[in-house]
């Protein structure tokens, strides 16, 4: 499985990996800004994309209306599954209201079935 990730605070593999998840049969890319992100996703083609909200230079749900778009007029392929990762809950909301799979707080991200699949 495909993950990318863009956070700029935690590192998303040590968080996995905290929460007992074997990272090791999951190919880990994190991008600490959002610079050209679709751009990035287009290029990774990830399984699994993780936005954080609060994100430089463009906020996570900024991202995710990007890559939303952007599969609508069949320039990227939609991963196939996006969760929201913010530890602020009216983030997440905002993600899930914009067309997340999924939304958590980062510090449970490890706890979401979605690794054992």
């Amino acid at each position: 499985m495909r993950i990318l990730a863009f956070e700029d605070s935690y590192d998303i593999e040590a968080l996995l990996s905290a929460g007992n998840i074997d990272t090791s049969q999951f190919t880990i890319e994190q991008k600490w800004n959002s610079e050209d992100a679709i751009s990035v996703i287009k290029e990774f083609a990830p399984d699994i994309l993780l936005l954080d909200h609060f994100m430089p230079p463009m906020k996570g749900l900024d991202v995710l209306k990007a890559v939303i778009l952007a599969v609508e007029k069949e320039e990227l392929v939609r991963p196939k599954m996006i969760v929201g990762i913010s530890s602020a809950g009216f983030a997440n909301r905002a993600m899930l209201n914009a067309g997340a799979d999924l939304a958590t707080a980062k510090f449970n991200l490890a706890t979401l079935e979605i690794w054992s699949e």
